[in-house]
């Protein structure tokens, strides 16, 4: 699993403790998270690398991220700027209206939630975990 840290150069990147996210960046992923969420549950982070919102809520999700989840929750992170079409493949075949930053959580190959903007929190991942 690549690590993937977002908005901070080179040395800062080296001292901090990163999330363990997966980069969305291939089509295909999204058949290997469907088959994933059917034992596993499933994060998408989908984000904009200019936007300063998906900033604060990257940083905040990190912050609250609880490190005990590492095991049980697959989490991916797409960025949309980069990625367009596989953000629209992400919102057709999951069910949910684009938005930037947002949070899809999929269980079973279904969005059990979503949320985006400042509602976005790392607790809604321990809700569903419980």
């Amino acid at each position: 699993m690549r690590l993937l840290r977002l908005f901070k150069n080179k040395k800062e990147r080296e001292i901090e403790d990163p999330l363990p996210w997966e980069v969305l960046s291939k089509m295909e992923q999204l058949d290997e998270i469907e088959i994933t969420s059917q034992n596993e549950l499933v994060a998408i982070f989908k984000h904009s690398t200019r936007c300063p919102v998906s900033r604060m809520a990257y940083s905040m999700f990190q912050k609250d991220f609880n490190r005990e989840w590492d095991d049980k929750v697959a989490v991916y992170v797409l960025d949309l700027l980069r990625y367009r079409t596989i953000s629209e493949e992400v919102a057709a075949r999951f069910q949910v209206w684009h938005e930037s930053p947002q949070l899809l959580l999929i269980k079973e190959g279904k969005t059990i939630y979503h949320a985006s903007h400042h509602a976005i929190t790392a607790a809604q991942i321990g809700e569903f975990l419980e």
